[in-house]
């Protein structure tokens, strides 16, 4: 048995006559109560469930604790990301956000609807017998409205569901501007990316002030998530892009394929290993307070050519990646986990793993020890007009699809940065692939009760 959802409906909203959408919300009640891949891992999630408690618990991932959950916990099969900004310029309506969105997070990853909130709208009184607005004065009257959980996602079990909350550089400084008091907690780490080889990334699915991940084993339950959280937000901050995906039914000792058929997140550090986690995800005393135990977010949507792709040769697939297509063994090996040789040559003195393979340029190995936690999901959004960017330069309907690319790291600049670099100019995936969007966040440290989700920047500034 699962965890159920209330089966809370729209309250009265005390209005005398019909509304429509106004100028500024009051997050009450909320407010208030708030003051990669990692496929072939099997470690539990953050904080572990007590064995003695109900078998509904099993559907729940925590969602209080050192660290935010999203991260270290076991993919779930499904998310919806969201990228917002910021259109408030108080910086107290981004703090009572913050508290609406922890409580928020915290109800809804236990199964529970959000807590009715105030909006005050904008009242209008209509003529139902002329379909006509009068109005006693010449503007509308500011009317509290009592609003309440959307609903969709009522009788559904939590289905592990996850929020995870980051901070672009659009909450530090935007255009010049220090809108918060934040810019001197900018953490040096948040530096803007570098535009690499190959970039076509739209501006309408890059960037961002803040940003949510919901990840869910149920795509109605994340999306009802950010949908709850996004209507929170209305008049402080709103999306500007968002994004979903999914990843196959898999067994917990197999890593998922991609829509390119091949195994994605083989080499990824074990998320069974703190030291490995310490010195590669989360940030240590190099990072500002604020910063300490949290984690950078890096993500990319990734378009595939799959059409160009479908019509290349399996020989060629397989250099591409460096490793067999059926097995996700490295080329010449047996086995998925087997270690890659980099130094292996066939009887001519040719590396059996090309020069330019992704997976010789993304190996540790490559690149100084760099390492970082991918939690990549695939993405399908149906078909729309394109011209690829290689022979032989195909325009016309293709699938929109491909990989939403999301990595954790102690430092950008020492993890996706110098990885990618590299990859950009050199990878010979490149020519079946483009990057057209993402952005960077700061993943700030989980929160305890009592406490919201970036407080401690809020504090130091």
């Amino acid at each position: 048995m699962t965890a159920r959802r209330g089966g809370r409906h729209g309250a009265a909203d005390g209005a005398s006559g019909a509304t429509r959408r106004g100028f500024f919300t009051h997050i009450a009640g909320i407010a208030a109560a708030g003051a990669a891949l990692t496929a072939e891992s099997t470690a539990p999630a953050l904080a572990k469930t007590d064995p003695a408690a109900p078998a509904q618990d099993a559907q729940v991932e925590p969602f209080w604790g050192k660290n935010q959950g999203g991260i270290l916990t076991p993919p779930q099969g499904h998310t919806y990301f969201a990228a917002l900004d910021l259109t408030t310029e108080k910086r107290d309506d981004i703090i009572a956000l913050l508290k609406a969105w922890t409580n928020a997070a915290a109800q809804l990853a236990s199964g529970k609807p959000i807590d009715t909130f105030t909006r005050t709208e904008l009242a209008y009184n209509y003529d139902t017998t002329t379909t006509t607005t009068t109005t006693a004065s010449s503007d509308p009257t500011p009317t509290p409205v009592s609003l309440s959980d959307s609903g969709e996602a009522d009788g559904l079990s939590p289905a592990r569901l996850t929020l995870t909350f980051g901070f672009g550089a659009g909450l530090f400084e935007k255009d010049g501007k220090d809108r918060y008091g934040l810019a001197k907690q900018r953490p040096a780490a948040l530096a803007d990316l570098p535009h690499f080889a190959g970039d076509e990334l739209a501006p309408e699915r890059t960037g961002g002030d803040l940003s949510i991940q919901a990840c869910a084993d149920d795509p109605q339950v994340a999306f009802h998530a950010v949908r709850q959280l996004a209507r929170l937000a209305d008049d402080v901050a709103q999306v500007r892009w968002a994004q979903t995906g999914f990843l196959p039914g898999y067994k917990a000792d197999q890593t998922p394929r991609n829509l390119m058929g091949f195994r994605d997140g083989t080499n990824n550090p074990s998320i069974a290993d703190p030291a490995a986690m310490a010195e590669f995800i989360w940030v240590g005393t190099e990072g500002p307070d604020w910063m300490r135990g949290g984690s950078y977010m890096v993500t990319r949507r990734i378009r595939m050519a799959l059409e160009h792709w479908d019509k290349s040769k399996l020989d060629l697939q397989e250099q591409t990646f460096g490793r067999h297509k059926p097995s996700g063994a490295p080329i010449g090996l047996k086995n998925e986990k087997d270690t890659l040789d980099l130094d292996a040559t066939d009887k001519d003195g040719n590396y059996l793993i090309a020069e330019n393979s992704h997976v010789r340029l993304a190996a540790a190995a490559s690149n100084d020890g760099a390492r970082i936690l991918r939690r990549a999901y695939s993405y399908n959004d149906g078909v729309n007009f394109t011209a690829e960017r290689w022979p032989p330069w195909r325009q016309g309907l293709e699938y929109d699809a491909g990989l939403f690319f999301i990595s954790y790291q102690r430092d950008p600049r020492t993890g996706f940065v110098k990885l990618f670099e590299k990859m950009a100019k050199l990878d010979m995936l490149n020519q079946f692939v483009t990057h057209v969007g993402g952005g960077l966040f700061a993943i700030p440290p989980g929160a305890a009760q009592g406490e919201f989700i970036g407080q401690k920047l809020f504090e130091a500034a």
